[in-house]
Parts: C-alpha cells; structure tokens; sequence
C-alpha cells in the first residue's frame, strides 16, 4: 500500500514546493493624474513621456513588484475598469466631473461613486498632495471666507472618504512633522520626526475616524495660512473593508526622490494593497486635538491697476 501511495504523494508534494516558490504576481496600480485644477509640474507629462513622480514609481515599483498603468482619462471610471486594480493612486486637482484645466476626459458622478464601491469592497487608495485639492465641498476652492469652513458629515463624499481637504498653502519651507505612530509600515526607521523643505498644506474638515501617522508643528512655521494647532500630515483609515492611506507630500521633484518620503510612501502603498497589517484605530483627538481650528481667513490682495 505504501509503494502505490507514494508517487503520488511525491507528485503532490512536488506540485506544492512549486506552488509555494513561484514568484507571486505584481500588483497592478492605477496612478491617476487627471488635473481638473492646477496641474502639478511633477505630474505633468512632456512630449509623451512619464513625469518626474512616474519615473520614481517605475523604479519603486521594479523593487516592490508593482506594476503601474499612469492615465489622466477620468471617463475611464467603472466599476468593470477599477476592477483590474489592486489600488487607486491619486495625484489629482479640482472637480473631476469637469474637463478643468488639462482638458482631459472628466469622471462621470457614476465613475465617482465607483471609486467609493471599489474601495468599500475591499480595495486599496492611496493620494499624495493634491489628492486632498480635489472635490472641494461646494466648489469652494474658488471661494473666500467659505474655503476655511467644517462642514462635517455634509462635507463632499470625496473628502470624507480621503479624510480631509485643502484650505491653502503659504510659502514652500522646512516644517517639523511629528511621527504618531512609528509601528506603522514606511514610519519604522523615520525616527521620532522628520521635515525637509515642501510646500506643506493647510488642511481642514478631518474625517474624524482617521488613524494620525504624523502632525505638522504649524505653530512654528511663518505665514497666516498656519496660524493654528497641529494638525495632521499623514494619516490611514479603513473604508468599509478597503483602505485610503493619504499624505500632504509630494509637491517638489526633490521630495519624491527623498529616502523619507519614499520609506513613508511605501509603506502606506503596501498597506493600501493589504501586503501589511497594522492597526488603524480613530486617534485624531489625541494626536491632535486642536486640529479643527482652522487658520484666520486673509482676503487676497487687490488687483494692481492697469498700466495706461
């Protein structure tokens, strides 16, 4: 009885040890940079080629087996479409249901609400930058004093989703970022805290289930537009059973070449798609408790007359 059972045992033994040390398959990501606002010198194509963020992936994602798709076609947007992604990635600007700025093809509400369904059902997103100066509450980008509101649960969908919004930025300097959670995967050799110089955004309306990565001192830096209590810079929570990993980094070349930025990016990516594991209770209240006040509202200065 031993003998007959022991060539296929030795069969299935050897179709196991094959299974077990096949290379997994990447992980495909969509990079997502369709800029219905500003768009970013970083993420800007010229004559055809990938921008200065895209050629960094490459090489990240060459370490990390991950494969990219880079597009800025937001009619694309469908559950069939998001369907092939392991993750979301958003560098984006402005109201993606508009052709904005880049002229390229906008979301439709439906591929908005795809988005949210993809990552409820257990995917990943992750956004850099500007990802949070998109889908403002009310168009209120193009606002006054309207842009430095809360507007809680009545917030757009999108930034309760990612967890904030932009209000401003003043000019590009060397900030401190305090480390909240140096367990977290890309935070472990970081240290207690990091900066370097960036154009560090102002943010508001924090949704409060958000798990605090790290808070910016903007008690210390110069310009009216951080004029508050710290507030966070990086931050993780789940949607449904997906999750959205978000940073304010991103904007200069340098930044995306730095080996803190880049630690802390990889470790959110791999979180987002699941790689990892890591506990991300609501931690926004003692973190940083004061980080729904927002800075004083400064009217823009008035138009220089006309040269006769």
């Amino acid at each position: 009885m031993f003998r007959r059972l022991a060539a296929p045992l030795l069969l299935a033994a050897a179709v196991c040890a094959a299974a077990f040390s096949a290379p997994s398959a990447k992980r495909k990501i969509l990079f997502f940079t369709k800029s219905s606002g500003y768009e970013h010198s970083v993420i800007s194509w010229k004559n055809g080629q990938p921008s200065h963020a895209e050629k960094v992936l490459l090489e990240l994602g060459a370490k990390n087996g991950w494969d990219f798709e880079f597009s800025k076609d937001g009619s694309k947007f469908s559950k069939d479409y998001l369907a092939q992604f392991d993750a979301v990635f958003f560098y984006t600007t402005g109201d993606l249901c508009s052709e904005g700025t880049d002229k390229n093809p906008p979301m439709s509400p439906e591929g908005k609400q795809a988005l949210f369904d993809y990552v409820k059902a257990g995917k990943g997103f992750v956004g850099t930058h500007s990802a949070s100066d998109t889908f403002h509450t009310n168009n209120e980008s193009q606002k006054g004093p309207d842009r430095y509101v809360n507007h809680g649960d009545k917030a757009d969908a999108y930034v309760r989703f990612l967890g904030g919004e932009f209000i401003k930025h003043g000019k590009q300097q060397d900030a401190k970022n305090t480390v909240t959670n140096a367990k977290f995967p890309g935070f472990e050799k970081v240290g207690a805290t990091y900066g370097f110089m960036e154009e560090w955004y102002s943010l508001k309306d924090f949704t409060p289930d958000i798990h605090v990565l790290s808070v910016i001192d903007a008690p210390a830096m110069e310009g009216k537009e951080y004029e508050r209590p710290a507030y966070p810079s990086t931050w993780a929570r789940k949607e449904g059973n997906g999750r959205v990993w978000y940073t304010a980094m991103g904007h200069r070349e340098d930044v995306w070449t730095n080996p803190i930025f880049q630690d802390i990016l990889i470790g959110g990516i791999k979180w987002a798609l699941g790689d990892v594991e890591a506990d991300v209770y609501p931690n926004l209240k003692e973190t940083a408790p004061g980080a729904m006040t927002n800075p004083p509202y400064v009217a823009p200065p008035p138009p220089k007359p006309e040269k006769k």
